[in-house]
């Protein structure tokens, strides 16, 4: 018999895998996807550039398949959509990376290594893993671009960068200034602010803390304070990094936070004190009990230590007092040591008083500026201003400060124990990440020694780190240079109420919060691998140019060569207006080539290039430009490739790409960069915690793809959870996706295959039309076109978990436990005819439908389950070249749905009991009892009864019309919703609900409310703020959902027994078929071992057993009478023997 369907021995998701990449691959599927799309309208899609650096993870299955999905749903839309891959090849990533392989540490470029040589070394290392990525985006099955991606190290992705720099130093919006800005001495380089909020920078640190003593100078303004005390006056100032103390300049309070002036002993040296702080955390710092204790009373070492309130200022009577340096390492070279007013002191935290330290904070600095306090700076050899800790880390040794410098400001005797010392042990190479001995600590004990600490204590708090080296970060003063973001701040806030985000959430909170709180963007960065800063300035600083394309360059190198600035011009060979791939590179815009260039002023001056580079993220968000050489090529149809209709990426990019693309979209095209958004949560180990391989607990996707196939791994990336919901990774999760939704497709594909080989369907006959067709046909038909518009619906608004979880849900509760299951008949015998034929093309259609809907998230098997169905398993078109179904309206029949969905509800409830019961579904049941609300519900279940009764094998169904004699129901108020809104009447409302009677229970049931009276009045309840649930009664099991009931007779009769009997021995006989290999059209001579009660059920009911296992004859026979015949079990304590012969 030839075969028109393609049968399988089993279900192999990794052979399905191969062979459709192997077709794709023959085919050119991808390109023909865009081919054949030509013509159609274009979708925008940006693809987010990873770093080829590392190894891809399962994360990156997770972002991958998201943007796979949609591109292929609009592609089957009729769209043509382009998705061009991308390298992010710069920055940090990639440089720590060669600094560890080559063992050299940042200090090291320029001396033991050249620069060029270490680019070089960058420029090979960041593609190090490129067939790795290229591996898995070809096994995972996303369809982009890899044969012609755009590269941030390219120097035509550079001039674009460099175009795009100089439109925004021409707007007025790129700026050098010197500023606070965190900086991560590990990196040896600033940050910007929106690394600094990356998911996971700001972590829980336990840090040594201290209350320092400020001692006050006695003078005519600080008299107000020794005037009611008789001891030295200090003011506490609390800190989390002891290490900035030293650089203290001044202390800041709130001009209208009230302060109390306290009079006490130091709790370390015992000795009398008076300090201020403010008088909210006056308890907090000393106990109300001790201010009874009498003064006098106090011991040194006396754990209880007696207090006395002397008198109450506001901040602004304090300011302008002024206090001793705390630690005189380093005089300060202006005024300092003055309270002053701040408007960020807060009395949340510490004493109310914060200690400034201007070279480390962006507010410290700010305030001190207002009241002309000189930050603490030292003088390196070339007399440049410096805080006291160096680009490592390290307070600053004194052999690298200005000998004058020095002599004249530093105590060398006391700095001299601390000079060199890392201010955190994460920045000392030495460290063995065991001892907890570091610079707080010592600092701390400094000071206690000094009396000059209040209170010492480990306290944990949130700290920065560096979103690359993991290591925290400190504020520091740095020359940067600064895009304007803050001049756009409006524009991009209104531009973004635009975006559609999913979620939303994160457009309007993490996204939109940000904007509203931006600052200007931090751009510098003072590394050697990466994009390098246009900008060229005389020695004055007076001349500045910005250079915007390498035709400009090239030719500002000419005038310097004609004044004799330049000897030649380095770019000779390049050919201006030639953008192919051979000329650009015979030029490099990398360091340390653009170091050497010197161009020349309007006034003859040379000028040299500003040594920074640029920030890698500039890089990554000005892709919807550079990708396309942008505006040196595509200048005329960059309508059809800007703005992005869609972009996904991790939730981790909301600060980075994400808000790089609309900065950069909004000042240079004053648009949006994207218009759709999908923001992936992170996805993470089983039990919730974020995988790394020093945990153990990383996935390696091509372990899984191997082992179960991209579809499975997909599709339960997809519909487990949101996608934008953090996804805790559980490989079992796979494994069932596999069995359940994989295995039931499959089954029900080779079910369709197996008997519609038998009878020769091949889909060739004329449609039947669907009113024609029996009503299970036309209730799935309209299942499936009802489905077709909600999956449609939900893929247009980027919803794919609910899209797959309803077709998952069509495919195992619709389609084959339900219609195939109780049209089994149709297809297995009987003759060739239009009943066959509708069963036969219902299938046809659900299977092919599936096969098109499931495609995007389902690439692989799904194109296979179309090809065998549309080409009976020959070469055929691929469905993702297939055009997306439409649903059709007139099929949809809402009635019936919901008529057929209560069906399903009542089977399953009854199938429920019976597993409660211990009952199998083959022992036939007399009857269920069904309570009715109303006439139209007792309709509606009668026309679906016969199916109900076949499906969960019972004989008749009984209605009731009032269940007050029959059923006994009890109700339960829903505090979850009647708490809110009764309150303190709850204790009533409950009792009054709990004792409802039968009566009012019918009553709530029938019109989804009621009025109840209470000790406390009258109060409305819905059918939501109630559980309805039924008590079993003798021989009846009972079950209720919502406004349903179903009651069970459990009592089995003798007749009922038999027929039980006789179904069980058909399910043995049909698995003895199916193992012995016969087709399902071959007739068989049966064979039973006798049994009273077996031979009563096959007398009684041979004709159907006959019928079921296609037998034409029966034999029982006696115990020893039959060789080769296999022992069966059918119940407990029920077993015969059975053998099967093939009849000719």
């Amino acid at each position: 018999m030839t075969r028109k369907y393609k049968e399988y021995k089993g279900l192999d998701l990794p052979s399905v895998n191969k062979e459709i990449l192997k077709q794709w691959e023959s085919e050119k599927a991808f390109e023909q996807s865009l081919e054949t799309r030509k013509d159609g309208p274009e979708y925008i899609f940006f693809e987010g550039p990873p770093s080829a650096n590392g190894m891809p993870g399962i994360h990156h299955v997770m972002a991958r398949a998201i943007k796979d999905v949609f591109c292929r749903y609009k592609t089957m839309q009729g769209f043509r959509v382009d998705r061009k891959a991308g390298w992010d090849t710069h920055g940090l990533p990639v440089e720590l990376g060669v600094e560890k392989s080559l063992g050299i540490t940042k200090e090291d470029i320029g001396k033991t290594i050249s620069i060029e040589e270490y680019n070089n070394h960058c420029r090979v290392d960041v593609m190090r893993f490129t067939d790795a990525w290229e591996e898995l985006t070809d096994k995972m099955g996303y369809w982009v671009d890899m044969d012609n991606p755009y590269i941030t190290y390219d120097n035509r992705y550079i001039e674009t960068l460099w175009y795009l720099l100089k439109e925004i130093f021409n707007k007025g919006l790129l700026y050098k200034g010197k500023t606070i800005q965190p900086f991560s001495p590990a990196a040896g380089t600033g940050l910007s602010t929106h690394e600094l909020n990356q998911p996971g920078c700001y972590r829980d640190v336990k840090d040594t803390t201290v209350v320092a003593q400020f001692s006050v100078i006695k003078d005519k303004k600080s008299s107000i304070l020794f005037d009611k005390t008789d001891t030295e006056v200090y003011i506490l100032a609390w800190t989390t990094t002891p290490w900035t103390l030293p650089s203290n300049t001044a202390l800041a309070v709130g001009a209208n936070i009230n302060y109390v002036f306290v009079k006490s002993f130091n709790p370390y040296t015992g000795e009398p004190i008076s300090v201020i702080l403010s008088e909210d955390k006056l308890d907090t710092y000393f106990s109300p009990a001790n201010a009874e204790i009498p003064m006098n009373e106090y011991n040194t070492g006396d754990k209880k230590i007696p207090f006395k309130v002397l008198a109450k200022f506001t901040g602004k009577e304090l300011e302008g007092i002024s206090y001793n340096q705390l630690i005189p390492w380093i005089k300060p070279e202006g005024n300092a040591f003055k309270v002053i007013v701040g408007d960020f002191v807060t009395t949340e935290e510490g004493t109310g008083i914060v200690h400034i330290a201007p070279t480390f904070g962006a507010d410290d600095d700010r305030v001190a500026k207002q009241y002309g306090i000189s930050p603490l700076i030292l003088r390196d050899k070339a007399l440049a201003p410096e805080p006291m800790v160096d680009r490592k880390g390290r307070f600053y040794r004194i052999e690298d400060l200005d000998d004058d410098f020095v002599k004249k400001y530093v105590d060398i005797n006391t700095y001299r124990d601390f000079a060199g010392r890392y201010v955190k042990n994460e920045y000392d190479p030495a460290w063995d990440g065991k001892s907890e001995e570091n610079t707080d600590v010592d600092i701390s004990v400094m000071l206690k020694k000094e009396n000059k600490a209040f209170r010492i204590e480990k306290y944990v708090h949130n700290y920065p780190h560096c979103w690359r080296t993991d290591k925290p970060i400190l504020y520091y003063p740095l020359d940067s240079w600064f895009i304007k973001t803050t001049a756009v701040k409006d524009r991009m806030i209104e531009l973004n109420k635009t975006i559609n985000w999913k979620p939303q959430s994160t457009g309007e909170g993490r996204f939109g919060k940000w904007l509203e709180n931006l600052v200007d963007w931090n751009l510098s960065r003072s590394r050697y691998w990466g994009t390098p800063l246009p900008i060229w300035m005389s020695a004055d600083r007076k001349e500045i140019k910005c250079i915007g394309s390498v035709e400009e360059l090239y030719s500002e190198i000419e005038k310097a060569v004609t004044k004799g600035v330049m000897k030649k011009n380095p770019l000779k060979g390049f050919t201006v207006g030639d953008y192919s791939k051979e000329n650009y590179e015979k030029i490099d815009l990398h360091r340390p080539f653009v170091d050497d260039i010197l161009l020349v002023s309007e006034t003859g001056q040379p000028m040299q290039r500003e040594l920074d580079l640029i920030d890698v993220w500039f890089d990554s968000g000005a892709m919807p430009y550079a990708q396309w050489h942008y505006p040196f090529e595509n200048r005329e149809n960059f309508d059809k490739l800007f703005p992005a209709d869609f972009i996904a990426e991790g939730v981790d990019q909301t600060r980075g790409w994400f808000f790089t693309l609309h900065a950069i979209a909004t000042i240079i095209s004053d648009s949006v960069s994207f218009k759709n958004i999908v923001s992936n949560g992170l996805v993470l180990d089983k039990n919730g915690n974020k995988m790394s391989k020093r945990l153990g607990n990383a996935v390696d996707p091509f372990i899984v793809i191997d082992q179960y196939g991209a579809d499975p791994l997909r599709w339960y990336m997809i519909t487990n959870s949101q996608p934008w919901d953090n996804l805790k990774f559980d490989i079992e999760g796979v494994a069932e996706v596999s069995r359940k939704f994989f295995g039931t497709l499959y089954n029900t594909y080779s079910f369709f295959a197996l008997y519609a080989n038998v009878d020769g369907f091949a889909n060739k006959e004329e449609q039947i039309p669907v009113a024609n067709r029996p009503e299970i046909d036309r209730w799935v038909l309209s299942g499936l076109n009802s489905l077709i518009k909600e999956v449609t619906e939900l893929y247009d608004t980027y919803e794919p978990t609910r899209a797959g979880r309803l077709i998952a849900n069509f495919v195992d509760e619709d389609l084959s436990n339900w219609y195939v299951r109780l049209n089994r008949k149709r297809f297995w015998g009987g003759e060739y005819n239009a009943d066959k034929i509708a069963a036969y093309q219902t299938l046809y259609t659900c299977l092919k439908v599936i096969a098109q809907l499931s495609a995007p998230i389902a690439p692989f098997f799904s194109d296979r389950l179309f090809r065998d169905l549309t080409n009976a398993g020959k070469e055929s078109q691929s469905v993702h070249l297939s055009y997306f179904p439409k649903a059709d309206n007139s099929v949809i029949n809402t009635d019936l749905e919901r008529k057929m969905k209560l069906a399903q509800r009542i089977s399953s409830m009854i199938l429920g009991l019976r597993r409660k019961v211990n009952i199998r579904v083959r022992q036939p049941l007399q009857k269920i009892l069904i309570p009715v609300l109303d006439e139209r519900m007792k309709n509606d279940i009668a026309e679906v009864e016969n199916i109900i009764l076949s499906e969960v094998n019972i004989k008749e169904i009984e209605y009731i019309l009032s269940s007050d004699d029959i059923l006994v129901k009890k109700v339960k108020p829903n505090f979850k919703t009647l708490g809110p809104r009764f309150g303190k009447q709850m204790k009533d409302v409950a009792a009054t609900i709990t004792a409802m009677t039968q009566k009012q229970i019918n009553q709530i049931e029938a019109e989804n409310k009621i009025v109840l009276q209470g000790a406390s009045g009258e109060f409305e309840i819905g059918i939501d703020d109630v559980e309805i649930v039924s008590e079993d009664i003798p021989g009846l099991a009972v079950s209720s959902e919502g406004q349903l009931t179903v009651a069970l007779d459990i009592q089995i009769s003798e007749e009922l027994r038999y027929e039980g009997i006789a179904r069980e021995l058909i399910n043995r006989i049909q698995n003895m078929r199916k193992d012995s290999g016969l087709d399902v059209t071959d007739k068989i001579k049966l064979y039973i071992r006798r049994h009273k009660l077996i031979d009563t059920a096959v007398n009684n009911h041979s004709e159907y057993i006959s019928t079921q296992v296609l037998a034409a004859e029966i034999v029982l026979f006696d115990d020893q009478e039959v060789e080769d015949a296999k022992d069966v079990e059918l119940e407990e304590d029920l077993t015969t023997q059975i053998l099967i012969e093939k009849v000719n």
